[in-house]
């Protein structure tokens, strides 16, 4: 078994990624039931991160502590995952939110160095697929890792990346629409008072 995320970053060393290549992906991984270690669960407040997502990538991400990825980097490899994500605004900030901001919605998530930026911390960057209207820096954030998508991978451009991203949230969304998967959508870890959603209408 490939040593952890976690036991990379414990010996301060970052693992060596493949280089990109342009070998065809399957639109769909994994089992049809989750396997340990899944389900994984996380949650932590959203910190600011490098910035890249959204202005270089057109993928915004979240990232979450370092001490709130303790669940998934002690027990999985660096690489790419997909799962499901909620963000919680603090009841006074409920009004900048709509309703479909609250739900529990799909998610990727990528776990490790990020080759291609040649980070030289761990992290744990998830990107909802939703549309935000507002940023959420300091909200807390629940997310359930599900499955996992590919390895970390070093590309040779960055449209190379970005190509890489588009086919991921696609994997992530097949992914996703099987029946033992979608039950975590409704997961108690997800759960937050109606009188929260009803507010925010």
């Amino acid at each position: 078994m490939p040593p952890t995320a976690a036991e990379y970053a414990a010996r301060q060393e970052i693992p060596v990624a493949q280089v990109q290549s342009r070998a065809p992906r399957p639109t769909i991984v994994g089992p049809d039931t989750l396997e340990q270690p899944f389900p994984i669960y996380l949650v932590g407040p959203v910190q600011k991160g490098f910035g890249r997502g959204g202005k270089d990538l057109g993928c915004p991400t979240a990232n979450l502590p370092d001490d709130s990825i303790t669940p998934i980097s002690s027990v999985a490899k660096t690489g790419v995952y997909y799962g499901y994500a909620q963000v919680l605004p603090p009841q006074d900030h409920l009004s900048d939110f709509h309703n479909a901001d609250l739900k529990v919605l799909p998610m990727v998530m990528s776990l490790g160095w990020n080759p291609f930026y040649k980070n030289k911390v761990l992290t744990a960057e998830i990107h909802i697929m939703h549309n935000f209207k507002s940023d959420f820096y300091g909200y807390e954030m629940r997310a359930v890792v599900l499955g996992y998508i590919r390895p970390e991978l070093d590309y040779i451009s960055r449209e190379a990346l970005i190509e890489d991203i588009e086919i991921d949230k696609q994997v992530a969304l097949n992914c996703l629409q099987r029946p033992a998967y979608q039950i975590y959508a409704n997961d108690s870890h997800f759960q937050i008072p109606e009188s929260e959603f009803k507010a925010s209408m």
